[in-house]
C-alpha cells in the first residue's frame, strides 16, 4: 500500500522547475530560534527559490497556495530588496499552486501553477526606472 504524501508549494515548484529544465535550489533556510517551534524564513525576506535559465536569466520565486497569492505579491512589492533585485538585472515570478481540471466535464485534477512576473513599474515609485 503507497501512502499519498503531501508536497509543499516549495517542494512542487522546484519539481516543477527542474522538469522544464532549470537550474533550482532553494533560497529559504530553517531559524530554529525564532519563536517557539522555530521558522522558514525567505532569503531578502521573499525568495524561496532561485532559478539559473539561458532565456529568463535568474529569477526569484516565491511559491504559494492560491489563498496566499495576494499577500505575496502585496509583501514583495513592500520589500524594501525586491526592487534591488530588479534593478541587479534579477526578475521576480510569485508562482500560487492551485488543482484545475484537466478536461472541462472531466474529475481528473492536475496542480497548475499561476505564474505572475513581478516588474518594476509595478512598485509605483519614480526611480523605477533604470
Amino acid at each position: 500500500m503507497a501512502v499519498s504524501k503531501k508536497l509543499s508549494y516549495t517542494q512542487r515548484t522546484l519539481r516543477e522547475c527542474r522538469a522544464r529544465g532549470y537550474i533550482c535550489d532553494k533560497a529559504e533556510k530553517f531559524n530554529a530560534y525564532a519563536g517557539p517551534f522555530g521558522r522558514r524564513e525567505d532569503l531578502f525576506g521573499f525568495i524561496d527559490i532561485i532559478i539559473l535559465d539561458p532565456q529568463k536569466g535568474i529569477v526569484a520565486i516565491q511559491s504559494t497556495g492560491p489563498s496566499g497569492h495576494a499577500q505575496h505579491r502585496k509583501a514583495i512589492l513592500e520589500n524594501e530588496f525586491a526592487l534591488e533585485w530588479l534593478k541587479c538585472g534579477g526578475k521576480i515570478e510569485i508562482w500560487s499552486w492551485r488543482k484545475l481540471l484537466k478536461h472541462k466535464g472531466g474529475k481528473l485534477r492536475l496542480w497548475i501553477p499561476r505564474i505572475e512576473p513581478i516588474t518594476a513599474n509595478m512598485f509605483g515609485k519614480e526611480d523605477t526606472k533604470f
